[in-house]
């Protein structure tokens, strides 16, 4: 049975299609009260008293808690460290409620339990919080300068942490350069938002003495982890189970204080307890990424060949770091790409300020540092006169010297080393795809009509399939149902119809037969979940060992059945039979009966009892995914409106499972892309107030903005896992804001504007059109 490869509907879309879908906020447990948090409205202040008479007052409120009130039934007043990092000093994670001094707005300072919701959040306006205001500080330039206002107190300054990459000798490099090009980069803040919210539903069961926690998240055992240490208990005690999640995109892979909470107060009062995230506390709650400043220079020969790269970047950690430096060190290694830089340094600076903190959101620094390397190839060719894409031809990594390994390695510590691909067919694929041998002549064309046409192209590489490993247990029941079980984490992707495809095609049964249960800790014992672009590498690759250890099972025992060589029998739709006689043959049910034993009796000579399998694949690396983007846009430079006329992707994701799947995945991330370039700003005055708080201000993209996408594939296996795939999540999102943004630079360039920093909203726009004088 072939299923791999194959557009296979997805098996999540029957129940979602008929509204039978169980997000956190459909989960109904007769009893269940409301959470609501208090939230600072300062980006830096010392907290000197609390009054919460009022609000315990009022009717329906069962319990009105502050950060002193829960310090006995926590490990620690601040929330775990995720990524331990021993260069971090202890005092970097949020509290869970903050009661002495708050960092940025939306900390959460007290939780009201009440009946329902409408009487929490009647409840936490009456909460009287005495606030001292601090002198408080936004952006990483600003925070870093010398006597900037300490973002926290007890702080001697607001640079957090330093760090470098570098190889080769960029000196030297430098010396002997045809032309050098120097630019500095402004990478704004952006937020996640996916469409469901943060929230969770937490029932304590005193007889079993065991909580359950519901929770939108995209890692359940790195939560049960988390509440495990902070209620210093066992996993026994906690099961955490990731219901229908609507997208997550970074944001969700975290414990929160808000999910600690909602547990605590379901032990701590005996009924159950829910929290949904409204949008305003997306803004002020949930993790954002970046801001990033780069101050960057390349250095290239006559022909274009790039000699080497160097520069400082400054990264925006916000007021705490909840999970390590991750964003700033991918960002930083991610700079090289897809082509061969001989000589690179970079230095690093950490940064706090009074904002959001700061975490990987899709792409997880790849998009930034690809940003770099693109737009400095762009400033390169102009300085030589040669042509953008010929000019990255002459650098892409060439398919003869893969695998071709950096001097680079990964936060894991492993090497950053692309195993497969072909670039520069990819890139000649796009070229040809958007025409870029006809586009001089329609851009005179339409300058001739007063109208400004650019064309951009960038590459991208992207790490994916992020270790140490995933859990994958393949199981045929008594009954004859095939079930797979993952620590991995369905966010809205379609991976349960990605590991019944693999498992299907093992077992011969069909996808829609198969029952896949994701990020269930009550029914797989490890786990790490989704990120990275990394479920269909690692669960994908345990699924498919694990169904051909149950397919062996099932070959031997039906063999035993009928009497026959496992090597002559075929599974052809659940039914084994011996290939050419197809009147052969016993279902697998009949199989897993047999396979159960009869009580009393032995097990056939040689069968072991059940059929499952258990594998934990652990990858030996990172497998590069590669893609190009070449984008065709049009800028209105009366209202500084941007214009997506062509949009071409090249993607190389290794072995496609399910091409359907694959294209709305490329599609998120080119429309998420988007949204960073043209779009989605989160602003912040310079004391540190958020001024994006809404979607009428936090502008995303919507259908009138995009353009029909014209995606491409080709299909390089992996050599490093046993499917050949490569991960695709976030693949799209990488190259798409320097691609657009170098198309519309070159929408322009008859102004002489070169533009470094985005999103490039029309008012921006407008204001470079103005100074230029047009």
């Amino acid at each position: 049975m072939r299923a791999i490869g194959e557009r296979v509907r997805r098996i999540e879309d029957p129940a979602l299609l008929r509204g039978r879908g169980q997000f956190v906020d459909d989960i109904h447990i007769p009893g269940t009260l409301h959470a609501a948090f208090v939230r600072s409205p300062h980006p830096h202040a010392r907290i000197a008293g609390f009054d919460t008479a009022a609000a315990s007052r009022l009717e329906g409120v069962r319990a009105v808690y502050l950060g002193e009130d829960l310090r006995s039934h926590i490990a620690q007043p601040r929330m775990p460290l995720g990524f331990k990092d021993d260069r971090l000093p202890d005092d970097v994670t949020p509290f869970v409620l903050a009661d002495r001094e708050v960092s940025h707005v939306g900390e959460a300072v007290a939780a009201i339990v009440a009946d329902n919701r409408y009487v929490a959040e009647d409840a936490a306006a009456l909460v009287e919080v005495e606030y001292e205001p601090l002198p408080s500080v936004a952006g990483c330039r600003e925070a870093a300068r010398a006597g900037a206002p300490p973002v926290r107190g007890g702080r001697d300054g607001n640079v957090l942490l330093e760090f470098g990459q570098s190889y080769g000798d960029c000196d030297a490099a430098f010396a002997r350069a045809a032309h050098i090009a120097k630019e500095t980069f402004v990478q704004h803040r952006g937020s996640a938002h996916s469409i469901e919210g943060r929230g969770a539903v937490a029932r304590h069961d005193p007889i079993e003495d065991r909580t359950t926690i519901w929770t939108s998240t995209q890692m359940s055992h790195e939560v049960r982890a988390g509440l495990v240490r902070m209620l210093e208990t066992d996993e026994s005690r906690i099961r955490v189970v990731a219901p229908d999640v609507g997208g997550g995109f970074g944001c969700k892979y975290l414990l929160y204080n808000e999910e600690l909470v909602v547990v605590l107060a379901a032990r701590l009062l005996g009924r159950p307890v829910k929290w949904i995230e409204d949008r305003r506390e997306h803004f002020t709650g949930s993790i954002q990424e970046r801001e990033q400043y780069w101050e960057t220079e390349i250095a290239v020969a006559e022909d274009g060949a790039i000699l080497g790269i160097r520069g400082t970047m400054l990264q925006d950690q916000g007021a705490y770091t909840p999970q390590g430096i991750n964003l700033a060190y991918n960002a930083s290694t991610s700079v090289p790409g897809a082509y061969i830089v001989p000589n690179y340094e970079l230095a690093v600076k950490v940064v706090e300020t009074n904002a959001v903190p700061s975490m990987p959101v899709r792409g997880a620094g790849y998009p930034e540092g690809n940003y770099i390397v693109e737009r400095m190839l762009d400033r390169a060719a102009g300085g030589l006169g040669m042509d953008r894409a010929e000019i990255r031809r002459r650098n892409l990594i060439p398919a003869e010297a893969m695998p071709y390994e950096m001097p680079l390695k990964t936060r894991a510590g492993t090497p950053v080393k692309a195993d497969s691909g072909d670039f520069v067919k990819c890139q000649d694929i796009a070229l040809q795809a958007v025409d870029a041998a006809g586009f001089a002549a329609r851009q005179r064309a339409a300058l001739a009509e007063g109208r400004y046409l650019g064309l951009g192209i960038a590459n991208g590489l992207k790490g994916t399939g992020r270790g140490p490993f995933e859990s994958g247990i393949v199981r045929i029941d008594r009954s004859g149902r095939v079930r797979v079980f993952t620590g991995a984490l369905a966010i809205g992707q379609g991976l349960k119809t990605i590991l019944a495809q693999i498992a299907g095609e093992s077992l011969g049964v069909a996808p829609a037969d198969i029952e896949v249960v994701c990020g269930d800790t009550g029914t797989v014992a490890l786990g790490l979940g989704g990120f990275a672009s990394r479920q269909t590498v690692t669960a994908g690759s345990s699924v498919h060992i694990a169904a051909k250890e149950v397919r062996d099972k099932v070959l031997k025992l039906a063999g035993h059945m009928l009497e026959a060589a496992p090597e002559d029998l075929e599974i052809v739709d659940g039914i084994v039979r011996v290939a050419g006689a197809p009147d052969l043959s016993v279902p697998i049910a009949e199989v897993a009966e047999a396979a159960s034993g009869v009580p009393g009796y032995s097990l056939p000579e040689g069968v072991e009892a059940g059929l499952e399998a258990n594998v934990n694949f652990k990858p030996s690396g990172l497998t590069y995914s590669n893609g190009v983007h070449a984008v065709e846009v049009e800028v209105d430079v009366e209202t500084g409106a941007v214009e997506l006329l062509k949009y071409v992707v090249v993607s190389d994701c290794g072995r496609i499972v399910n091409p359907m799947l694959v294209d709305g995945q490329v599609t998120g991330g080119v429309v998420h892309g988007i949204g960073n370039a043209l779009h989605e700003w989160m602003g912040y005055d310079s004391a540190g107030q958020p001024l994006t708080t809404t979607l009428a201000d936090y502008v995303m993209p919507t259908a009138a903005e995009l353009t029909r996408l014209d995606l491409r594939y080709e299909e390089t296996l992996s050599p490093i896992n046993p499917l050949g795939v490569k991960g695709v999540g976030e693949c799209g999102t990488v190259p798409a804001a320097a691609a657009i943004v170098a198309a519309v630079e070159h929408a322009l360039s008859p102004f002489g504007i070169e533009v470094s920093d985005y999103p490039m909203t029309p008012p921006r726009l407008r204001a470079l059109i103005d100074a230029a004088g047009g």
